[in-house]
């Protein structure tokens, strides 16, 4: 992709950068666009490291990974993360030499060990570090879930301060959610293809709050009533945005239990949009969701069809579901996962599994997504492999609803001057 085309895609989200007047809603100080914090994972399984950046990355943590403990401590003369997981035995080293190598660093972030070795070892490792003067957490034993590695950067509070916590129920019965959107990118015409509704709070003490302050603990029943909230304002904002001139395909995020305890018929017949130009709403869940009850996907996606609904799979290859498996799922969009998204125009193991999930999405006849694009690079890569729709902060962050209306009321107004 030519950088101008490039160019001509960012300037249409970012006015500020190619001189135009468009007035903007601030944005609160904690949405500012700012340096993610940085995370390093040393350990020498491709699997493991792929666990906890792709978690990472969905809380805002970039991160990088090593496969030795020199390579680890070399790097940390360039970038200094907050914090280090850290793998007990690796090929050629072991944890002790990093200990070692981040003390001689005066390094003084978190450490976080992990290992499927017994637990008295990971405490002895965890004492030699605490002896070098490191901040040592205690000890990760493998295997283990995506929620442990959540909790772990939950309480380390990354962000340099610390997180709120907000019920969701409260949020919810105060009206404080409200759907954030990113624009997505058609690559092959370079336009405007849709946007992603993303949840946030705007609290009246903390400000707005990303889903990590609100959604961690939250019953079932909560996190129902949430899907029923972004469902209901998603069909609710169409009405606003189609009124620039551009009928957006608009996606949101659920779950299959949530949408399993909704009266989604009744639901959307109630509150869809009532122009014929409604191009449809799009449901992303999650590859690791669908493949939990195939059967169920099926049967509420074809019942939602019906109405102009579809389903795309989002973080696809994290869950690695067979191709039988996938013959059966409906979907519309195929969204590839950030974690291999991320350097697929340096990493060929990257590059080749994005290539090859762009071509199964086309072969089931539907469109490959490339969301977390965050450089041109990766951008231009996923365009050459011949993806259909880019998404990530090197195109657009997410904005409210009424910074994109008066982005697309401006270029209403020089398409209609033109």
């Amino acid at each position: 992709m030519p950088t101008t085309l490039l160019e001509d895609i960012r300037n249409w989200f970012h006015p500020t950068d190619s001189g135009e007047d468009v007035t903007l809603a601030p944005l609160a100080q904690n949405e500012m666009a700012s340096a993610s914090p940085l995370a390093f994972v040393v350990d020498d399984e491709d699997g493991i490291c792929t666990l906890i950046m792709t978690t990472l990355a969905k809380m805002g943590v970039e991160a990088e990974k090593f496969h030795t403990a020199g390579a680890a401590v070399e790097a940390l003369d360039r970038r200094l993360p907050a914090i280090i997981f850290l793998d007990v035995a690796l090929k050629h080293s072991d944890a002790v030499d990093v200990i070692r190598g981040l003390d001689e660093k005066g390094y003084g972030g978190i450490v976080q060990l992990m290992s499927g070795s017994n637990v008295d070892l990971l405490e002895d490792v965890r004492r030699v570090g605490a002896r070098h003067g490191l901040k040592m957490q205690p000890p990760l034993t493998k295997p283990f879930r995506t929620e442990a590695i959540r909790q772990i950067v939950t309480s380390a509070h990354l962000g340099g301060r610390p997180r709120a916590s907000v019920n969701l129920d409260e949020a919810i019965a105060n009206d404080w959610l409200e759907l954030w959107y990113q624009p997505k990118i058609d690559l092959r015409h370079k336009t405007f293809a849709g946007a992603e509704g993303l949840i946030r709070c705007r609290h009246p003490v903390h400000g707005i709050l990303s889903p990590d302050s609100f959604l961690p603990g939250a019953s079932e029943g909560s996190h129902s009533k949430l899907t029923e909230h972004v469902i209901v304002t998603a069909l609710r904002d169409w009405d606003e945005l189609a009124q620039c001139g551009v009928h957006l395909h608009t996606a949101v995020n659920s779950s299959i239990g949530a949408l399993a305890n909704l009266q989604l018929p009744a639901l959307i017949r109630e509150h869809r949009p009532k122009s014929d130009k409604w191009p449809g709403l799009i449901l992303e869940v999650t590859e690791s969701e669908v493949v939990k009850d195939v059967a169920l996907m099926h049967e509420i996606s074809t019942q939602l069809r019906i109405y102009g609904v579809t389903f795309a799979i989002d973080d696809f290859g994290e869950g690695f579901s067979s191709f039988a498996r996938l013959r059966e799922l409906p979907f519309a969009e195929l969204k590839l996962d950030r974690s291999f998204v991320k350097d697929c125009a340096t990493d060929k193991r990257n590059a080749g599994i994005c290539e090859t999930i762009i071509n199964l999405a086309h072969h089931f006849g539907a469109l490959a997504v490339a969301e977390g694009l965050e450089n041109t690079a990766d951008l231009q890569a996923v365009h050459r492999m011949g993806c259909d729709i880019g998404q990530g902060f090197v195109l657009s962050r997410p904005m409210p609803k009424i910074n994109l209306i008066a982005l697309l009321r401006q270029r209403a107004l020089q398409k209609d001057a033109s």
